[in-house]
Order: structure tokens, then sequence, then C-alpha cells
């Protein structure tokens, strides 16, 4: 009675094993063919072809550690600096201690710290994955922001990238100069144009060699640097106004609130769960521009200290950051765009727009103050 059932299940396994040998050897025929191949070769094409599958190997095990290590990655970072212990506004001369001969010196700009310190993280800490040559072949071709693989941290540091460019044109255009009718700060321009720089050139490109994206944003991190040097030795100008700090506040506002409405575009669109390649790369953007604006917001309660004593935003400033706060506790391991009324896959891009949004109503109230 027991013998036919047992033989339909022995022909079911055998079919399976038969199937996954096939596939295994579907998988190594063509190492083995290379295998051969390399064999039958002279000792000179040996080498030659040993070296160049050695370096393969050692970019690809560079390039995995790159993507996947984040080195200095703390979303509390700012607490770092500890800019409550400063007690003087960005560019406000600090009177001299007793001595009356003692060399002029102002408050130096947290904001242009905090850019410099940014970029330093994205390409000296870290290793800038967009221009790596291994990121721009793909996999295979495929560009790696179609795969669910190795573009998180590329996608992040483009979000830092992001903030710190918009805060370089601000600094160049109003906040480095006097009523922006005065020259536009040499160092501050030269940051500006350089921060730029299109996020993933390599050493070569269609025009031949050419500067590479990191090699450019180190120049830049040197110009905010020389700046702030300059600032502190009293030989240029930061305007801690309160309108310069509206307008800045009214851009980055914009800005992350462009970043919203992308994140909801993507989670009505396209909420395939786990399935969703590209949600983890508008996921990661959003929180890369969170963390650099939060180091940023804390610098400009620096660098406005007066301002924000003057108009009583105190409060106001420690309900912003605790919304940064709230935003970038958010890490899953792994980014689902699921329902909004799903019961069973999280909807990772809808609770991150959420947050920003709640950042940004708090900047349109500080807005708000500031103008009366």
């Amino acid at each position: 009675m027991l013998d036919p059932i047992v033989s339909f299940f022995t022909q079911i396994f055998q079919w399976i094993g038969r199937g996954i040998g096939f596939l295994i050897g579907v998988i190594l025929w063509p190492l083995m063919w290379v295998g051969r191949w390399y064999g039958q070769r002279g000792l000179i094409l040996k080498a030659v072809v040993g070296l160049a599958v050695f370096v393969l190997i050692g970019l690809y095990a560079n390039f995995l550690y790159a993507t996947q290590w984040w080195n200095n990655f703390d979303p509390n970072y700012p607490e770092q600096y500890s800019f409550e212990k400063r007690n003087v506004s960005a560019g406000e001369q600090i009177p001299a201690a007793d001595g009356a001969n003692a060399a002029k010196s102002c408050g130096n700009s947290a904001i242009a710290q905090m850019a410099a310190d940014l970029t330093d993280f994205n390409v000296n800490q870290n290793a800038w994955v967009s221009s790596m040559i291994l990121y721009k072949l793909g996999l295979f071709g495929i560009n790696w922001d179609d795969t669910p693989w190795m573009d998180n941290k590329a996608n992040f540091q483009r979000g830092i990238n992001q903030a710190v460019r918009r805060t370089a044109t601000e600094l160049a255009d109003n906040l480095g100069r006097v009523r922006s009718t005065s020259q536009i700060d040499s160092d501050l321009q030269a940051a500006r144009g350089r921060l730029q720089y299109d996020e993933s050139t390599w050493y070569i490109s269609s025009n031949g060699m050419t500067a590479t994206t990191p090699s450019m944003y180190r120049l830049a991190i040197g110009n905010l640097r020389s700046f702030n040097a300059r600032l502190a030795a009293c030989q240029t100008t930061f305007d801690a106004r309160a309108d310069n700090l509206k307008q800045y506040i009214d851009r980055i506002a914009s800005d992350i609130g462009s970043t919203s409405a992308i994140l909801k575009e993507r989670a009505e669109n396209h909420n395939a769960g786990w399935f969703d390649f590209r949600a983890d790369d508008r996921f990661w953007f959003a929180y890369g521009q969170l963390y650099a604006y939060y180091g940023l917001m804390k610098a400009s309660e620096a660098d406005f200290e007066d301002v924000i004593k003057e108009k009583h935003l105190q409060n106001l400033w420690d309900t912003m950051d605790q919304q940064f706060v709230s935003a970038l506790r958010i890490q899953p391991f792994i980014i689902a765009n699921g329902r909004e009324d799903g019961w069973l896959l999280p909807t990772h891009l809808t609770t991150m727009g959420f947050y920003i949004l709640r950042v940004r109503s708090n900047m349109v109230e500080i807005s708000n103050v500031l103008t009366q």
C-alpha cells in the first residue's frame, strides 16, 4: 500500500536533486571553463591575468568596505561641539582681557565649521562612494541605485552634501557679506563653486583627465576653514542679523519640503513593501539631509546667539532640535515601502516624511517669529 507513495516522493526528491545539480553546474561551468583556459596559457599571460584578478578582488574588497562601513557615524554628533558654552555670536568682536595691546579677535562661524566638518566626514573620514569606479560601473552594467545593494551610504552622503551645498550658497551670498552689498568673500565664493562640483566624477571623464569629486570637496574644506580663521582674526565679516537667519531657515525649510514631497510620491505610487528597490535611496537621502541640518541648526544657534535671545526663540529652537533627534532615531535594517493602511509591512518612507514635516513646521514657526 505504501510503495506507490514512497516511490512518488522518491521521484520528487530525485528531481529536486537533479535540479539543484543542474543549477550548480550552470553556475560552475564558466568558472571551470576559465580554469581550463587559464591552465593552457603561457607563464607571462598567466602572470598578467593573475595580477588583474588580484587587483580586481582588491578593488571589490575596498568597495565592499567603503559602502558597508560608516566611519564615525553618530546621529548625536552635534553634542560634541559644546556650542552652548560659546557666549559670542559669529563675527562679534571679543573684548581683550586686560591687555590693551592684544590683537583683535572675533567669534568664528560655527556654521562654516560645521559645513567643513560634514564635508570632511564625507570625503576624508569615509570614502566618497558616488565617484568610485566600481560604483560607476554598477552591477553588470546596472546602476547600483537601481539595485537593493551598495547604495545606501552613497545616498546618505548625497543628502549631507545637499545640505552643505545650500549652506555654502547662503554663506557666500548673505551670511558672509554686509547686507549683501559688500564684495563676496573669496574663500566662500570658492567653497560654493567647489561644492557644486558633479558628485560622481572619477579621474577620467568624457573630456579626458579631470579632478575627482573628493579632491574638489577637500579644496572646499580648506576654503571654509580659511574663511573661519580670517573671521576669528576680524579680517572678514559674518552678518548675524535676524533677516539673514530667517532667510537661511526659509531656504532649509523649502529644501526639506521638496524632499518630503519626493518621499510622499514614492510612498503613494510605488508601495511594493520590501520589493521597492528605490525606497532605500529616498530614505537615506532624506536621512542624510536631516543628519546634516541637525548639526547646521545647532551651529546656527551659536552664530545667531544674540538674535535668538532677542527674539526669545530658545524654546522653539529646543523643540526643533528634539524633532531632529526623533527623526534620526529611525534606522531600520531594511527599508520597506508598505501601504499606509497595510497591516503587515512597515512604511518607512511615510514615517520619515512625517518627521521631516514636523521639523519643517518648527522652522516655519521660528521664521514667523523672526519676521515680527
